[in-house]
């Protein structure tokens, strides 16, 4: 593993907000001078009071709203959908989330402009383990700023590991997240589910499932190398891999750690070797230890990805 201990950051002001939006996005340390917020702070104190949403399925919201203040009500319904049992003892359920035409929530790592979701699960019972299980998002582009995460609908499976194989299971969940349009605005919900015994396979369920990112293997990945540099403020990290090229635009995500500040990445491909640079900021206070082992990157494209995590260093 890289050490490196993080010292100081150049102080700037911040700049002036001319656009009449609620800008919930996490500064650029570099840019800010300052350490990540928490985003569950923030968006707890933004939310005011907690709107737990729990219907026996979304129903289809309303387009064309009025010009009177949006409300999480108008905009997002949420369920958790109980799904079924493995003979393994495992259950696979799933939250889902149903948006008003025309908004978005964010994927897991959202981009430099959105709001990455947090979730608690320490209210449920018989509890060991939750695995959420992401579908492949979609990347925006709008003014200029790139985001990641679902239009309108998205059913992200959960994979649940009880306790006690023999008891019952009963899940609770609050959901701290972002929903954006021309307007951004946080979002809080509290879900609770008690599991079936058996339950039934969900078809909604299973579709998420298949929209899951291909391995290296799946997607013909036959190199992946990483470089890691010093830079002033932390480090920079280059991707390269060898893979045929997905269809579209690609995206390369990457995700380190221990929550760490990454910028957007930089991506370049000639033929079939893609290169992709990121720069990773960390805390200002304390020392970041760097795990290539850990690295998780996507490329995303059109309708299509590949995930695959640790990225042996060259």
């Amino acid at each position: 593993m890289i050490r490196i201990q993080y010292l100081a950051l150049l102080l700037l002001p911040l700049p002036l907000q001319a656009e009449p939006v609620r800008d919930m996005r996490a500064p650029d340390p570099r840019s800010a001078g300052l350490a990540a917020p928490d985003l569950g702070a923030t968006l707890r104190d933004l939310s005011g009071v907690r709107e737990a949403v729990a219907l026996p399925r979304p129903a289809p919201l309303q387009d064309g709203l009025s010009d009177a203040p949006v409300s999480q009500s108008d905009v997002l319904r949420a369920e958790l959908r109980p799904g079924w049992r493995e003979a393994d003892g495992r259950y696979m359920a799933a939250l889902h989330l149903s948006m008003a035409p025309h908004w978005k929530t964010y994927w897991r790592a959202p981009g430099d402009a959105g709001i990455p979701p947090e979730f608690d699960w320490s209210g449920s019972l018989n509890l060991d383990k939750v695995t959420i299980h992401w579908p492949r998002p979609d990347v925006f582009d709008y003014q200029g700023m790139q985001t990641i995460g679902y239009l309108q609908e998205v059913i992200l499976p959960v994979e649940i590991t009880p306790q006690d194989p023999a008891q019952p299971v009963a899940l609770q969940v609050e959901v701290e997240l972002g929903v954006c349009n021309d307007i951004c605005m946080p979002a809080s919900l509290m879900l609770h589910e008690p599991l079936p015994a058996q339950g039934a396979l969900d078809p909604a369920i299973s579709a998420a499932l298949a929209r899951r990112p291909m391995t290296a293997d799946e997607a013909g990945v036959t190199r992946l190398s990483c470089v890691v540099e010093d830079i002033e403020d932390g480090l920079r990290i280059t991707a390269e891999l060898e893979m045929p090229r997905l269809s579209g635009t690609e995206t390369v995500v990457m995700e380190p750690a221990g929550g760490v500040w990454v910028s957007d990445t930089r991506e370049g491909r000639v033929g079939d070797a893609l290169t992709a640079v990121a720069d990773i900021v960390p805390p200002r206070d304390g020392t970041y230890m760097f795990d290539p082992s850990a690295l998780r990157l996507t490329v995303l494209a059109d309708g299509r990805a590949v995930e695959m995590t640790g990225c042996p260093l060259n």
